[in-house]
């Protein structure tokens, strides 16, 4: 009983801290000027209570869902919507026409953006220039410029980019390859969790419907080598293999540094993982060796650049929080549909699927990267590919929430 009273509240727990976390960013949506009027160091004639565009339709979208959701689950809707909502909660696909339809919705992916292949990409993003000039030094950082440097300490994106480059004969080749990765482990997480091959197809479309994630698919400045190696450590845990897991999170990390902030979802994964105590010990101990490992070489090649960088400012943070609504205003499924399906997922955990507390604590983590990253540094600039991640979260979600009420 204990034990059963233990995992509620972290259900608990789980919901609350993504949903404090997920409403600072939906009333920074709101209320763009709330946080930055307060935070902004010089005078300003901001009103902090100006409405945003999006108010209503974000209100109509809590609303209106939360109230279909508290009918549905007390039985109050007409017999027909009941169980059509039922059916659906409970449709599933053979694996046959599950193989089938991810082939083809990766093949009408594939067949709508292989042309961006070959658009020049310094036309696309001038950050381009310094990707350049790190890859014509590569693997040295002693460039006179420190974002050049910095390019360089990201050892594992750079020989990916460099082999992509030189022996694909273009740069975006293997950036896209890894977007399409992506979008399977997307799926395959997704299954995993929901046991359900349907939620699985579903969370390939959400995600491909986004334009966050399509926008950035084929771009090796912004490459998605790092949310790959997130995903494949995520779902090595699903399938208990702690060393595949370990080290597919300390090369994201030596992907992009910025997926240190998304250790505590690793951890927590772990920890609400259908897996003996016995593994999850192997899982801690291997990923202890990674911190340690990821200690010493930062610590001895790259601290000489990143300790330039770092710097403490409370209102960065706070900053940081408004980066996620400025970002998703081009997604309005995600920007909509993400208060309730917080509160989706928490009645999926009450309802004995636990692992939608991972999702939970996946959607809080994604989000608040950018605030702790803003906290520490002011080198990079909270972009919109930043929020992958966060899109990821939502797609798995979205179908973790359709896996079966049975």
């Amino acid at each position: 009983m204990s034990e059963q009273i233990s995992s509620k509240l972290v259900t608990y727990l789980a919901f609350l801290i993504t949903l404090g976390i997920a409403g600072i960013g939906v009333i920074s949506v709101i209320f763009p000027a709330l946080i930055i009027s307060n935070t902004y160091e010089f005078s300003n004639n901001l009103d902090p209570f100006e409405i945003s565009p999006w108010a209503l339709p974000i209100v109509i979208s809590i609303t209106s869902l939360l109230s279909l959701g508290f009918l549905y689950k007390n039985e109050k809707l007409p017999s027909i919507f009941h169980f059509g909502i039922k059916f659906i909660l409970n449709f599933e696909i053979s694996k046959k026409v599950a193989i089938i339809s991810g082939i083809i919705i990766l093949g009408l992916y594939i067949g709508f953006s292989f042309e961006e292949l070959f658009l020049d990409e310094v036309t696309q993003h001038p950050d381009y220039l310094i990707l350049k000039e790190a890859l014509d030094i590569w693997p040295a950082t002693d460039h006179f410029s420190i974002y050049v440097n910095e390019q360089n300490t990201r050892y594992v994106r750079m020989a990916l980019l460099d082999f992509s480059q030189d022996f694909l004969q273009n740069i975006k080749f293997l950036p896209f390859i890894a977007s399409i990765l992506v979008v399977i482990f997307t799926a395959l997480i997704t299954i995993e969790i929901s046991k359900k091959r349907f939620s699985g197809i579903i969370s390939m479309i959400i995600l491909l419907q986004s334009i966050t994630f399509t926008d950035f698919d084929t771009i090796a400045v912004y490459e998605n080598f790092w949310v790959l190696f997130f995903l494949i450590s995520l779902y090595t845990i699903q399938k208990k293999s702690w060393p595949a897991s370990s080290v597919s999170f300390i090369l994201s990390i030596f992907t992009k540094a910025f997926v240190v902030t998304y250790f505590w979802i690793n951890i927590f994964f772990i920890y609400r993982a259908e897996i003996s105590k016995k593994t999850k010990y192997l899982f801690l101990a291997s990923y202890s060796v990674m911190i340690g490992i990821t200690y010493f070489i930062f610590a001895n090649q790259s601290s000489i650049i990143y300790d330039q960088v770092v710097r403490i400012n409370f209102n960065s943070f706070l900053d940081g929080f408004t980066g996620w609504g400025n970002s998703m205003q081009l997604d309005p499924l995600v920007m909509l549909c993400i208060i309730p399906l917080i509160f989706g997922l928490f009645f999926k955990s009450l309802k004995g699927v636990k692992q939608s507390d991972s999702i939970l604590i996946m959607i809080a983590g994604t989000l608040l990267a950018a605030p702790l990253i803003s906290l520490v540094t002011d080198f990079y600039f909270i972009l919109p590919y930043r929020f992958i991640p966060f899109v990821v979260a939502i797609a798995i979600g979205i179908g973790v929430f359709m896996s079966k009420e049975n």
